[in-house]
Parts: C-alpha cells; structure tokens; sequence
C-alpha cells in the first residue's frame, strides 16, 4: 500500500510513487481496478481531539449568555476563565452582550457546524479505519484492537467512497474554520479593535494573539495536508468514463 499524502515519514517517498493507487488487482478479462484509501494524518488528529472540547466548552458559555457570565448562577466553575477574558476581549464580556452584538453567537453556530464535520470525520477514522504494518505501509491482517490511543497513534487507513467523504468533510470543515477565525481578526481590524484596543502589548499577545492564533496556525496546517491528499489523488485518475444512451437498433 502506497500512501496518496505527502505525510512527513513519506518525504523519502518518490514522487511518482506518491501518484499511485493504494491498492490495485486485476480482474480475469486483465482490467486494472483502483481501490483509493485515505491516510488520516496524526497530527490532524491529535488537533481534533484537543480542539473539539475546548470549542464545545467555548460554545456553552456563549449561548448560555447571561447566565453563564460573572455574577449568575452557571458561571462558576465552568466558566470561571471567561471572567478574565471577557475583560480581555469585549465580544465574550458584558459590553458586546450589553449592546446586543450578534456576532458573537454567530461565529458560535458557525463553529458548532465545523465540530459536527471534525465528529463525523474522527466517528469515520475509528469505525472503518483500518490499521497497516508501519514497515510495509500494507494493511494488517489481524485486525487491530481499537481504543483512544489507536485513534491517536496507529498509521491507519480509511478505504474507498466512506474514506473520500471523510476526508471532503475534513477538509470543507477546515477551510470554514479559518474563514471564520479571519473573518473575527479581521472584524476588530476594521472597527480599529473596539473589542481588544484597550489591552497592553505583552497583555494582547499572550492571551489573545496566541491562543486565537491556533485556530489559523492548525487549521491551515490541516488544509495543507488534507489538501495536497485530494490533489495527488486528482493528479492520479483517469477520466471519468461517459455515460451515453444505448443505441437503438
């Protein structure tokens, strides 16, 4: 089995190997059949599994504004750390809930769309995952005793149209997280930072340049990978045959 991703253990990996299928056999009349299998990559996943609660966490404070502020019931301790941010970053703290801003549960809905596609990516990855032997890159044939750790750890695979879905929905979720997580810098860039221009540099940079720009670094990092897998599996079809009506005799 031929990986089609440019992972970072295939950069040894002849380009021209690179190009082709994952699988292949031939049938009794000599045609050559393609089984195309997606490589999920560690690191996305490693991304995934750390991104997801926190964005989860993230969105239950938001849309349970105000009860879930400083001062009322649902606050502590769940939502202890926004007490601080909210001072931090007007758009999750009083004055933007206060002036009835909407964008902040907005980019909220819009993050919950993109962690139903990461959910629905890592329910594929463990459920028709397949493992394969580190040494030969071919699949194993003891089937692997699935846990958390195989999700992280093993070099795995995901054949055929399930694979293909799985990695579309990844990569559309992907390109939609750091649209939006732009579109939020760029939303203080052009109101002249009402939300974040009262912070000191040192201030500004540790608890919101830093971890906001997770979101742009990983997910962009996700984009090039998943990315780079559709393009080399495109650059190794063949044309799609067809379909004309039968001629009648």
């Amino acid at each position: 089995m031929v990986s089609t991703r440019q992972h970072p253990r295939d950069f040894a990996t002849p380009a021209k190997d690179l190009a082709k299928p994952s699988h292949s056999h031939t049938t009794n009349d000599g045609a050559l059949i393609r089984k195309w299998v997606h490589t999920p990559s560690t690191a996305v996943t490693i991304w995934l599994v750390m991104s997801i609660p926190f964005v989860l966490w993230d969105a239950g404070y938001v849309l349970l504004r105000p009860h879930s502020m400083p001062g009322n019931k649902l606050h502590s301790p769940i939502w202890t750390p926004y007490a601080l941010y909210g001072t931090i970053d007007y758009i999750y703290g009083w004055p933007a809930f206060n002036a009835r801003n909407g964008f902040t549960a907005a980019q909220t809905i819009m993050n919950l769309v993109e962690t139903v596609g990461y959910l629905y990516y890592l329910c594929i990855v463990y459920m028709y995952g397949a493992s394969v032997a580190p040494t030969t890159g071919r699949p194993q044939q003891r089937k692997a005793r699935k846990g958390f750790m195989w999700l992280l750890k093993d070099d795995k695979v995901v054949p055929g149209r399930i694979g293909a879905i799985s990695l579309l929905v990844a990569y559309t979720a992907s390109v939609m997280t750091v649209s939006k997580t732009a579109l939020y810098w760029l939303n203080e860039a052009c109101s002249g930072f009402a939300n974040i221009g009262h912070n000191d540099p040192i201030t500004l940079v540790l608890l919101w340049i830093l971890p906001n720009g997770l979101w742009l670094v990983f997910p962009s990092y996700s984009i090039y990978l998943l990315g780079s897998e559709i393009l080399v599996a495109l650059e190794a079809a063949g044309p799609r045959p067809k379909v004309g009506r039968p001629k009648s005799s």
